[in-house]
């Protein structure tokens, strides 16, 4: 489940990164070309998708598969990737207990098998690189969150752009070796949860001009633990999204 508002203004950003409707409508063929290990319990899954028609920096995607009974399974993932012309995006999963599509991934998929995308999908939580951003992320709902970080990188977008992540242990830490000065991350098991002093050094005077669009996603308790945090610290509630899972 999502909550969601409707930003107030488009999104304009260069670059073709932008996709049609009828597009993201369509089951593209697309084929593992990669897999690598994050955590003990995440991979991240490179995939060609030749037809791919780009994406916005925190948007998703369904995957499906079919097996050769005619058996179809699919799941909604974000997308990890920042938007490119290389025709390859990447998902990064967690292996979920009993879980049909990850379970498959995680332990059968190989490079070279082929799997079914449509998309991307939903630009509530996107993030093209047009405002400040703030981002709050717990455990797997980094994912999205990275996307928009690698963007900023890529496109050297002088906006500022800061990201508070948690873990439970430095070895659940996903993308661990990636994050640099835009990142305070937390440990929870030996630092404890997210707190207001996480967050202080990014709130009240501490805001670029104009503020921040925030973006939060983990679980519903964290999204909800975190939301409430940013407004006690003065952060508009119209202008935080929020994506959630569990």
């Amino acid at each position: 489940m999502t909550d969601t508002f409707v930003p107030t203004t488009a999104f304009a950003v260069p670059g073709r990164i932008a996709v049609g409707n009828r597009a993201a409508a369509t089951w593209q063929r697309a084929v593992i070309t990669d897999i690598r290990r994050e955590t003990p319990r995440a991979a991240t899954f490179r995939l060609a998708v030749p037809r791919w028609q780009g994406h916005l920096p925190g948007q998703h995607l369904m995957l499906r598969l079919t097996a050769p009974d005619g058996y179809t399974a699919q799941r909604h993932y974000s997308i990890a990737s920042a938007p490119d012309d290389s025709g390859h995006i990447e998902l990064t999963l967690d292996h979920i207990d009993g879980g049909e599509v990850s379970g498959h991934l995680h332990t059968t998929a190989r490079p070279g098998d082929t799997v079914e995308v449509r998309g991307p999908l939903s630009g509530f939580f996107a993030w093209p690189g047009d405002r400040p951003a703030l981002l709050l992320g717990a455990g797997s709902g980094v994912v999205p969150l990275m996307s928009m970080i690698r963007h900023h990188r890529l496109r050297g977008v002088e906006l500022p752009l800061r990201l508070v992540v948690s873990a439970r242990t430095p070895a659940d830490l996903v993308y661990a070796s990636e994050y640099g000065p835009e990142t305070t991350v937390i440990h929870t098991r030996t630092d404890g949860r997210l707190t207001a002093a996480h967050l202080e050094p990014h709130l009240g005077e501490h805001q670029p001009p104009g503020g921040w669009e925030a973006y939060i996603c983990g679980s519903n308790g964290f999204a909800e633990h975190a939301s409430r945090l940013l407004v006690a610290g003065g952060q508009p509630v119209d202008r935080i999204r929020i994506e959630r899972f569990g």
